[in-house]
């Protein structure tokens, strides 16, 4: 079989040794005699794995100890949701920074729940698309937060700047199509949050990276989304919360 390359936007393309260590492991995983789709998500095995994955995420990327790492079902248009639900607390604004494509969707959701404060990001240099640096950015006083994209897929327009906008600065990334591709200074963000699909695994899965004091916002009339414990929830076949994406993992540490 000829070696087809995809260089869409995603699903991107799962290194050769991933996919084929996946699949040994789709009927027989792990010496059970049963595939990984088959074992139990809360039995000892599959915790293992689990908790082996999010240690090699934390070492991948040096998340600090006072952050949180969910393995959350969905893409990342659930957190369009989630960061607003999770993070408002008693305010009723929030900052967003419109560089692109997935930030405007972004706001278009958190206007479900707050009165977004947003601020065009959008300038043309010679011609070309590109973005005010971060020292100009207008945020307000009173939001419970602020989010951005680092980079605009759609748009052709990436933010490589890190935000230095104080400690009282709540900054929350939708960090899609950057995660693992750089480092990042995760002690910066207040949540950064990631489908999995363009560099850690297939669809299905979004990563979140949450500051501790964070998940103590008191929210009314919604379920706070990421206090759930990630165990108390049947993962889905192959993204299995963690496996193949564990399996990624630890070839990227190899690598």
């Amino acid at each position: 079989m000829a070696q087809i390359f995809n260089f869409s936007s995603g699903p991107a393309m799962l290194p050769a040794e991933v996919l084929k260590q996946a699949q040994q492991e789709l009927r027989d995983w792990n010496g059970l005699g049963t595939s990984v789709m088959e074992v139990s998500h809360r039995g000892k095995e599959f915790i293992q794995v689990a908790e082996e994955a999010e240690k090699d995420f934390r070492d991948l990327l040096n998340v600090p100890s006072n952050y949180k790492v969910l393995f959350c079902h969905g893409g990342g248009r659930g957190q369009f949701a989630a960061v607003p639900l999770n993070i408002l607390g008693d305010k009723t604004t929030a900052d967003y920074v419109d560089a692109g494509y997935w930030a405007a969707s972004a706001i278009k959701e958190a206007k479900k729940y707050c009165t977004p404060n947003v601020f065009d990001a959008k300038v043309t240099v010679d011609g070309l698309r590109a973005v005010k640096p971060m020292r100009e950015w207008q945020l307000s006083d009173n939001a419970a937060y602020m989010h951005y994209c680092p980079n605009e897929t759609i748009d052709g327009i990436a933010i490589d700047e890190t935000p230095d906008f104080g400690k009282d600065v709540v900054v929350a990334a939708d960090f899609s199509s950057t995660i693992l591709s750089r480092p990042i200074d995760v002690s910066r963000y207040g949540v950064i949050y990631a489908g999995a699909q363009k560099n850690i695994g297939p669809a299905g899965l979004t990563i979140v990276i949450v500051r501790e004091d964070l998940l103590a916002k008191r929210i009314s009339r919604v379920r706070r989304f990421w206090i759930i414990p990630s165990s108390t929830i049947t993962a889905p076949c192959l993204t299995r919360r963690r496996h193949l994406p564990g399996i990624y993992l630890v070839w990227s540490l190899n690598g």
